[in-house]
């Protein structure tokens, strides 16, 4: 009985309390339903509103850093009734919820850091093209929402032969003069990015974009210029290479549009005529080449450029076509005299028909410009 009167008295004072303090002015102390902390233990003034000189009592430790935590109500009422706080507000609020602030610095953010200490430093390149690695299998790194300095190195060790680091930073912390210490250890190596078979190519094979896929492999690995993506497309290999193998610019040529022994399409052009006729490669040749082709209606070999697939395009007279010694032009040319019209028929025959004597071969030279033998003028 004496025990009974007892709780209900003591429960009478704490109702009194806040009805009291209201009544002289002084805020009743207010639980709060959500709290964030900064430093690794809870206090009362972090759990309350108006906690006047109770505010800094520690009661919790802090969960993890960057993780939140559930108090239940009661739960929190004991340990602050143990820390003689009392006639605490509570509304509707059946938990607390504590979160612990933190700073977090992503694996990302440390290779950056890593690769920037190590910036055109000890024959390395740009970062961006630094590969790191860390030992240990470094992940996502939380401290204190305190250390909001930025990750400065103030030791930096780097074996060129191994590609290893020992890297040590400082963070300047809010709550301390003194920095945070971090040190990070591992590997970096300067890479480059190539382009990639993905597939087993033959010589023969023309690259496309499927064929082609974009990587970064350690710059040691590669030797000569990487060829880029864009450059490899539509082009040759010089020799068959498997699926994994980078392209170097040396490894690629233009595509044989014309292959030895083919046939192919003799196209002859000069100003005002185009013929097209048969013929045989006697050579392969990629765009552009110049090769000799087999006229398979005159028997005779032709010198042309490849123009396309299986098509060479003849400018001109042939070389194979005996060609009179250019006479050198002189001032005693007449101003008016023209050059003698070209004999499209002659040079049809000399492409299409095999001549039949050494006349018929002089017939099918191209005119040359007449100029008179006269002797030049002195002054």
């Amino acid at each position: 009985m004496i025990r009974t009167t007892i709780a209900t008295i003591s429960a009478l004072l704490l109702l009194a309390l806040p009805a009291r303090a209201a009544d002289d002015g002084i805020a009743a102390p207010t639980l709060r339903a959500n709290v964030t902390v900064t430093s690794d233990v809870v206090r009362v003034g972090d759990l309350i509103d108006n906690a006047g000189s109770a505010a800094l009592i520690p009661v919790y430790r802090s969960p993890d850093l960057g993780t939140t935590g559930a108090l239940p109500v009661a739960q929190v009422l004991g340990v602050l009734r143990a820390k003689q706080v009392i006639g605490v507000m509570t509304g509707d609020i059946r938990e607390v919820q504590v979160t612990r602030l933190a700073r977090t610095l992503a694996n990302k953010d440390l290779e950056n850091a890593v690769a920037f200490a190590l910036e055109r430093r000890f024959g390395l390149g740009d970062a961006a093209n630094i590969a790191v690695t860390f030992d240990r299998g470094v992940s996502d790194m939380r401290l204190d929402a305190s250390n909001t300095g930025a990750l400065l190195p103030v030791a930096t060790r780097y074996d060129a032969r191994g590609g290893r680091f020992d890297i040590a930073f400082e963070i300047g912390n809010d709550n301390n003069p003194t920095p945070t210490k971090l040190r990070l250890t591992g590997t970096a190596i300067e890479t480059v990015e190539v382009a990639v078979l993905t597939r087993d190519i033959d010589r023969a094979d023309m690259l496309k974009s499927s064929d082609i896929s974009l990587e970064r492999r350690p710059k040691a690995e590669v030797t000569g210029e990487p060829a880029s993506r864009d450059r490899s497309v539509g082009m040759q290999l010089r020799r068959p290479m498997r699926a994994g193998t980078p392209i170097r610019v040396a490894d690629i040529v233009k595509p044989d549009f014309v292959q030895r022994d083919q046939a192919v399409t003799i196209i002859y052009q000069v100003p005002g005529l185009y013929l097209t006729t048969r013929g045989k490669a006697v050579e392969s040749g990629a765009e552009g080449d110049t090769v000799s082709v087999l006229n398979l209606q005159s028997k005779r070999t032709l010198t042309g450029v490849v123009t396309g697939r299986g098509q060479i395009t003849v400018q001109g007279a042939s070389a194979s076509v005996p060609i009179a010694p250019a006479v050198e032009q002189t001032s005693s040319l007449k101003r008016d005299e023209a050059p003698a019209p070209v004999d499209t028929a002659a040079i049809v025959r000399s492409l299409v028909v095999p001549p039949a004597s050494p006349a018929q071969v002089a017939q099918a030279q191209i005119p040359q410009v007449r100029a008179s033998q006269a002797p030049a003028k002195s002054e």
